[in-house]
């Protein structure tokens, strides 16, 4: 398990403040491995997902840090997204 994971994990829930996400959501770190986002929370997996994020580690750690807008590294072309991008949005406001 990389360290990268188990901090994206620890970010991402503490941004979720224990509310979980209405979906599921995997985001895959480029390089090192993939995480899910669920209604019980972050953790280290690799599952089918309503959306899959894709980027290199560093954009996700300044997206979770708030450093960069979800939105905006889509735009960017530093985020892919594939699947539902209703789920993408919400996941957007939530990592905000």
């Amino acid at each position: 398990m990389s360290d990268t994971l188990t901090t994206a994990v620890a970010a991402l829930n503490e941004k979720l403040d224990g509310e979980g996400f209405d979906g599921t959501a995997k985001f895959v770190l480029e390089g090192d491995g993939s995480l899910m986002v669920d209604s019980s929370g972050a953790r280290i997996a690799d599952e089918d997902a309503d959306v899959t994020l894709t980027a290199e580690p560093e954009t996700f750690q300044q997206i979770f840090d708030g450093e960069l807008n979800p939105t905006n590294a889509f735009m960017a072309g530093k985020l892919t997204i594939d699947g539902d991008m209703g789920a993408a949005m919400r996941l957007a406001t939530l990592l905000g």
